[in-house]
């Protein structure tokens, strides 16, 4: 019964109790571009240059372009901010973050017993850390809900199941919702039913406010060996070990502010959920220049197994009502699980022109509805409804990366811009994610020094619970992200 009040917890952490799961997929299934500055700066589009540490986690071919040894390191300072409207009443919140957005070092050989007309050039091996994606941020979320209350949601959840079912588990299916909100009086029977109920704000006429902290990333190891044929072909290929660090801590009020709900004062839900893991994953890639100004690349990435996700969870419910106040603790939960993410697929080219300026492009393709769960044991739960929730709410979709930069002599301007599409299939959420990115930098023959200026554009529906029966209008939210780096490198 515990790992089955797992799935429970997970989707009441926003109150949500059908799409939890399918989102925490989506969130470690999601891959941003991350690591030195002259690769953020140019949106990522940097699939068929190579010679940048980044390409390791995207096309690891680009090691094979390097001809000196490399160690670069990123420091960052990331900020977000989110924007919302519930009912007509505006949120704001705000969270910085400072970070590593790379370390890593290319060490080059040629082999052995090479002569000027070698084929095979040299040879690279690459060790290090890419960011990959960045989870912090805060949301408010606050308006008049004149309808119904979280109390209503809890209520047409118990609908059918034996009050003294709900009141006697403490420590199993029900534990982590419908038991608290039993013992805090957040519902009640019918009078004459005892699988009947109704919630202490049944119709409504509540001020609700539900703020959200995330912090974390998710961060991947690359081992990397690559090599360069005749300055026209390219290879690699990387052994990536993503390691993912994800902590949410959700507070969700309501308050009956104009004495129109009798008996009620006040409920509070307090959620603390931790999440940590580590996988692996393949990624090959090739790099061809058929002429000197004109490169193709091409990469695939197989799926990451998440072969230890765990999850650690409690929650905190109180209720102000009938004079007095009650309080319910749950108990501390954790389940270990697996997650497969999907594959990608890309494809891109670029231009080099006259030696003083590049253009660049990348085609991303990735199908979100492929990421499955998955048990450590045939006797543990299947996740079968989480699994179609997947397949029913995602598609395939194309991510797009343009880049641009221009030197003049050893100083360079760049520029890019990316579009993320949405992962959900229409109708159901709009999560498209825009990029706007530019930089400069300074390089001589031993040394270089990069900034980079990143912000991204999202907006996304947000429910605070939603049932069949039972749902709150959409917050319409919007996140925005900005990030400044800074890249300092060296070549030997």
């Amino acid at each position: 019964m515990k790992k089955i009040a797992f799935i429970v917890l997970l989707a009441r952490a926003f109150s949500n109790r059908e799409a939890q799961n399918d989102i925490d997929a989506l969130r470690y299934s999601t891959i941003e571009f991350g690591g030195t500055a002259r690769y953020n700066s140019m949106a990522g589009a940097y699939g068929a240059l190579g010679g940048d540490f980044s390409t390791l986690s995207s096309n690891p071919a680009g090691i094979g372009v390097f001809k000196k040894s490399d160690f670069s390191f990123t420091p960052s300072l990331y900020f977000s901010e989110t924007n919302t409207n519930y009912n007509g009443t505006q949120g704001y919140d705000d969270k910085y973050n400072f970070n590593l957005g790379n370390a890593g070092v290319i060490i080059v050989m040629p082999p052995e017993g090479k002569s000027f007309n070698s084929f095979l050039k040299n040879y690279q091996f690459g060790i290090g850390i890419n960011r990959v994606n960045n989870f912090n941020s805060r949301t408010i979320i606050q308006g008049n809900n004149d309808e119904n209350s979280i109390s209503t949601y809890f209520a047409d959840q118990a609908y059918g199941i034996s009050s003294d079912e709900i009141e006697q588990d403490y420590d199993g299916y029900y534990s982590y919702d419908l038991n608290p909100a039993w013992w805090t009086y957040m519902i009640d029977t019918i009078p004459g039913y005892n699988d009947q109920y109704y919630g202490i704000a049944e119709l409504g006429g509540v001020f609700q406010r539900k703020e959200i902290s995330r912090w974390g990333s998710m961060n991947e190891m690359v081992f990397s060996m690559g090599a360069n044929f005749g300055d026209r072909l390219y290879l690699g290929g990387t052994i990536g070990i993503p390691f993912i660090r994800y902590f949410e801590q959700a507070m969700y009020k309501e308050k009956d502010i104009d004495d129109n709900v009798e008996y009620f004062d006040e409920l509070l839900v307090y959620d603390d959920l931790h999440t940590t893991g580590s996988g692996i994953n393949l990624k090959f890639g090739m790099i061809v220049r058929p002429i000197n100004f004109l490169r193709i690349g091409a990469a695939i990435h197989s799926p990451t197994w998440f072969n230890n996700m765990k999850d650690y969870w409690y929650s905190d419910f109180s209720n102000t009502a009938y004079g007095d106040t009650y309080y319910q603790i749950t108990p501390n939960g954790t389940y270990n699980y697996d997650l497969q993410t999907p594959w990608r697929a890309i494809g891109s080219v670029s231009l080099i022109l006259w030696k003083i300026a590049l253009i660049s492009a990348d085609y991303e393709y990735v199908d979100y509805s492929s990421a499955k769960f998955r048990s450590r044991s045939v006797y543990d739960y299947d996740f079968y409804n989480e699994n179609n929730a997947i397949r029913d709410k995602y598609t395939a979709t194309q991510n797009i990366r343009l880049g641009a930069e221009v030197r003049f002599g050893h100083f360079a301007i760049r520029g890019g811009y990316a579009i993320y599409g949405s992962p959900f299939k229409p109708g159901i959420n709009d999560a498209e994610k825009f990029y706007y990115t530019g930089g400069f930098g300074f390089r001589d023959k031993n040394f270089y020094i990069d900034l980079a200026y990143v912000r991204s554009e999202s907006n996304e529906d947000y429910y605070l619970y939603n049932s069949e029966y039972v749902s709150t209008n959409p917050a319409s939210t919007q996140l925005i992200t900005n990030n400044v780096m800074l890249t300092v490198g060296v070549r030997y």
